[in-house]
């Protein structure tokens, strides 16, 4: 794809360090658009660069998700401005969200963020996230919401939603739909397959014509420590490197 794009590699550009985060990223963007998640161009998966500058790779703004590679990602600083001039331009509603996240949270590399269909759907919902599943109490145990204010394109709402995401990984956006944070891009996407799966079977079990059995409050209580256990914190490096091999055999081009 960076071929017919006419994308030259950025390989020996930057730091090892740098390209290996542009590979993950690029691969996220592939699964994302592999598991029917994406939204036309639409959406958006950010990376933290290490340092000082709080600088940020993003998709370039009308690449749809399974075209981007590990060059064509956009690197930008905490203004929206990118930082190489022969970059395609960003979409700014994806700045303001993931720029008030990576300016506030040093433990967050990788902000994720989808419109699914399942993931609008709970968030119209009044009652948010239910404890239907066992996928749903790991959300449930980190789980924040932000009331929805319109096209996040206001430098005013970048405040409300730090707060409203506080130390959480997990975030319902109302009315608009999910998003994840990790420590690394692979436990950003783990967070985003389990908050999205428990949306999915809740969708799905409020759609049928039997009454539900919620789980019990006291294992809802107590799934933080048994999230940590079972996951090994996200367990987003455990499950990446066979994701990555999927991509190598139907997907790939993303490490270009």
């Amino acid at each position: 794809m960076s071929e017919q794009l006419a994308i030259p590699s950025k390989k020996d550009q930057v730091s090892a360090e740098e390209w290996q985060l542009r590979v993950d990223l690029a691969a996220a963007y592939r699964l994302i658009a592999l598991y029917g998640w994406d939204d036309l161009i639409f959406t958006h998966i950010s990376a933290r660069i290490p340092g000082d500058d709080h600088h940020f790779l993003i998709n370039p703004y009308g690449m749809m998700f399974d075209e981007i590679t590990a060059s064509s990602l956009v690197r930008v600083d905490q203004d929206g401005n990118k930082l190489d001039s022969d970059d395609f331009d960003i979409n700014p509603a994806g700045f303001t969200i993931h720029s008030a996240i990576h300016a506030v949270r040093e433990d967050v590399v990788c902000v994720m963020h989808t419109h699914t269909t399942e993931g609008v759907a709970v968030s119209a919902q009044q009652h948010g996230l239910l404890p239907l599943s066992q996928q749903s109490l790991f959300p449930l145990s980190n789980l924040a919401y932000h009331d929805y204010e319109g096209v996040a394109l206001r430098e005013d709402e970048k405040a409300r939603l730090q707060a409203d995401l506080g130390g959480n990984n997990f975030m319902i956006l109302r009315n608009h739909g999910l998003l994840t944070t990790g420590g690394s891009i692979a436990d950003a996407f783990l967070g985003m397959y389990i908050l999205q799966k428990a949306c999915e079977v809740q969708i799905r079990a409020l759609a049928g014509s039997q009454p539900l059995t919620p789980i019990p409050d006291g294992i809802v209580d107590t799934i933080r420590q048994q999230a940590e256990q079972v996951t090994r914190g996200m367990g987003g490096k455990l499950a990446w490197p066979g994701l990555l091999r999927k991509l190598d055999r139907i997907n790939a081009g993303f490490r270009d």
